[in-house]
């Protein structure tokens, strides 16, 4: 009984935001995201067209949520999440459902403008945004524990996927997907999610937290733009990685229910690292976890470039990239609410992820074309790169 009992406050009152984000974030991050890797070559292939011109959609699609994710965000600053991710959902689900039964390609493109509101309306920002109008100051366990179960959708969702397209074929799975949406998503969204917060941001609730406000910066000039900057240069890689790595792996030599395999190793090595912030209680400052992650990423990368494309190099890849991604995720929350504050959280946070959204829309299209025009190998050194300028951006970025 006491077990149930300690369960109470994650199932009743502001908390149950964690219990119902956990949810819908694994699905969220399934549906929206994770899909391209495994559908793309089935879509390209069933329409005629290049891989290049299929994954333009996905591109297209990240590129709207850039545009709207500070609208979005600025929303729930100003009327919570219920509407406005329970409204996301179901948008994505009209995407999602368009997506196989689109004749032509502008049918294709709108199907993706619709998936890339929905991702702008539900996965992180708008979550993070969720979580700080609700716990202002004391978000960052939140959001540690919400991206802990994120950090699970590509393990979870890549064999499903993978299953569903040997059962049925690709379209299968966007079917799944658009009605998981409208009867899980949506509702828990809109009837589920908390709509009052523990205390108001604008008055932290205790000394701890007041202290915090009162070494926040406003969120202009250099840390604004190297903060950015730093996770646009993130984004590009992880947009890039998650859609193109299983084709990388395969053409390098791995059979395709192995590159699978290998993927799904993600999710538990970002599970790992988020734990670990966890139980450290935050004590890490964020802007330390943003420069170790992009860190530990440049060697990942290294790895595959320098040493060649192997099942124990890809598996050694996966863990590394997989731990680094998972602290990263809380830093894109973290990092943001230490130097900036809580008040107005969803606009500053909305102008933060833009360029990195579109950098990420940006990504899949630029690395199918040096794979198509030059090679594997080209991709991978773009993506050290973008690693490397990340890194130089957070290792300039100073605390208040």
């Amino acid at each position: 009984m006491s077990s149930i009992a300690g369960l109470n406050p994650l199932m009743s009152g502001p908390h149950r935001a964690v219990a119902v984000l956990c949810v819908t974030q694994i699905l969220g991050w399934g549906a929206l995201f994770y899909p391209p890797a495994l559908t793309m070559t089935h879509i390209a292939a069933a329409h005629g067209w290049s891989l290049a011109l299929a994954l333009s959609g996905f591109s297209i699609s990240l590129g709207i949520s850039g545009l709207v994710a500070p609208y979005a965000c600025g929303l729930i600053d100003r009327h919570g999440g219920n509407p406005v991710m329970a409204g996301g959902a179901l948008i994505g689900a009209a995407g999602l459902l368009l997506l196989p039964f689109a004749p032509n390609f502008p049918v294709y493109v709108l199907a993706w403008v619709l998936i890339g509101v929905a991702t702008a309306s539900t996965l992180y920002d708008p979550a993070f945004t969720t979580l700080t109008r609700i716990f202002g100051m004391n978000a960052r366990r939140p959001i540690t524990l919400v991206t802990f179960a994120g950090g699970l959708a590509s393990t979870i969702s890549w064999p499903v996927m993978h299953f569903l397209i040997e059962a049925g074929g690709w379209q299968l799975v966007y079917y799944a997907w658009a009605a998981v949406f409208v009867l899980v998503v949506a509702p828990l969204h809109g009837f589920a999610l908390p709509r009052h917060g523990v205390h108001p941001v604008h008055r932290p609730a205790d000394t701890a937290a007041k202290a915090e406000v009162a070494r926040t910066i406003p969120a202009r000039g250099w840390p604004f733009f190297l903060m950015a900057a730093g996770f646009a240069g993130h984004a590009f890689v992880l947009s890039g990685t998650t859609t193109h790595l299983l084709t990388i792996l395969q053409r390098g030599g791995i059979d395709a229910g192995l590159a699978v395999t290998i993927g799904a190793l993600f999710g538990p090595s970002q599970v790992v690292t988020r734990f670990a912030d966890f139980i450290s209680g935050g004590r890490l400052h964020a802007v330390w976890v943003a420069r170790i992650s992009m860190g530990t990423m440049v060697f990942a990368f290294a790895l595959l470039v320098l040493v060649g494309i192997t099942p124990l190099h890809a598996v050694l890849f996966a863990i590394l990239f997989g731990a680094a991604n998972g602290v990263m995720t809380i830093a894109r929350g973290a990092l943001p609410l230490s130097m900036f504050g809580p008040v107005g959280f969803g606009r500053v946070v909305g102008r933060i992820s833009r360029p990195g959204l579109i950098l990420q829309a940006a990504a899949p299209f630029v690395l199918a074309f040096a794979m198509d025009r030059w090679s594997d190998q080209a991709a991978l050194e773009i993506m050290v790169v973008m690693v490397l300028l990340s890194l130089g951006c957070f290792a300039a970025l100073r605390r208040p």
